[in-house]
Order: C-alpha cells, then structure tokens, then sequence
C-alpha cells in the first residue's frame, strides 16, 4: 500500500483495517531514533515509541490536518520521550548512543551536518571516531538542548517542523539551537 499519510489517517479513522498499520510501519525507524536520541537507551525508546503510537491513536480524531502527518508524529513522540524522560531522571547510556543504526537497517545519521557521513566510503573509518564523539556530546546534553539537535541535525527536519513540534517560534528554536551548538562544542572539548 502506497497511499500518502492523509489518506492513511482518513482511512484510519473510517476504521479500514491495516491503513493505521501501515503509517506504524513507515514511521516507526524515525520515530524510534527521536526517541532513542532522547532517551539514550533502546529499551526506554522502544516503551516511549509504544507510547507514542499509543497517544497517536488515541489523537487521531483530533488531528485537524494543519501540520504534515510526519510532523505531528515527531511532536506526539517527543511529547512521548520528554515525558518518559521527566517521570525519571536522565541517565546516558555511551552504548545507545554510540549504537550505528536503529536496528531496522535506516541509517542512524540523518539528513542534516552529518548527512555527509555516508557519502564518502572511503574517509568513513576516518569520520567514525569524530561522529561517534559527536553523538557522546549529543547524549550528554540536557535534554532541552538535544531534542532540537536531534530533530533538525539528526532527523534533517527544517527550522519550521521543529518549532511546530515543539510548540515554540522559530527565532525561539533558532536561540535554543545556538545554545545547544555551544553546549555541544563544550562538551566535545571536554572530551579532547
């Protein structure tokens, strides 16, 4: 089935069978690696991608269509992790975060800075150590800095789609990005 999200959700909604299945199964790799990215352990992602289609279902009745169906289910598992994330206090786990894949075959790196990465075969093994770095000083961040981080420099999402998800304007996420950016070369000085 190769039907757009919007005629998934209508379909969805009408209570044709396997339509809801079919968006769980296109979105759930982004959707664990947002999760995976806040949470920093792959058991606690899994549980809050759970939750996240969950809540999902549960909102589909009051998914008015303003925002693309991808974007409203970045903010439902954000909304999801941040959550999960409050109700105990962060820990990082270096091999979660240091984990090259989601464990379905997409890439970790998404659109964005890194984006380069698979692009050159040969000056990868190079890169490997400098991205694995990276991602330590991602994980180690507050999890108001690496949420932003994540959704526009891991998931490639544009400055629009990660003010919409976290409900904030972007000369608001534009700020939070540049306070994020410094935190994150901090931390990778810190490691040097």
């Amino acid at each position: 089935m190769s039907a757009s999200d919007p005629t998934l959700l209508a379909r969805s909604l009408r209570g044709e069978a396997g339509a809801f299945d079919h968006l769980v199964r296109r979105h759930t790799p982004r959707m664990y690696r947002v999760a995976l990215r806040i949470t920093g352990t792959a058991a606690e992602a899994e549980d809050v991608v759970q939750e996240a289609w969950i809540s999902a279902w549960r909102g589909l009745p009051e998914f008015r269509g303003d925002s693309a169906v991808s974007t409203w289910l970045y903010r439902v598992v954000t909304n999801a992790a941040l959550a999960y994330v409050r109700r105990r206090r962060p820990t990082v786990s270096l091999d979660a975060a240091l984990t090259p894949g989601s464990g379905d075959g997409s890439p970790l790196i998404g659109a964005g800075v890194f984006a380069d990465f698979r692009a050159d075969p040969e000056g990868q093994v190079l890169r490997t150590e400098q991205v694995e770095a990276v991602l330590w000083a991602i994980a180690g961040l507050d999890v108001s800095q690496r949420v932003p981080l994540v959704l526009r420099e891991l998931e490639g999402l544009s400055y629009e789609e990660v003010a919409e998800v976290l409900e904030v304007s972007v000369p608001a996420l534009r700020s939070r990005l540049h306070r994020a950016r410094v935190a994150l070369l901090a931390r990778l000085k810190e490691r040097s």
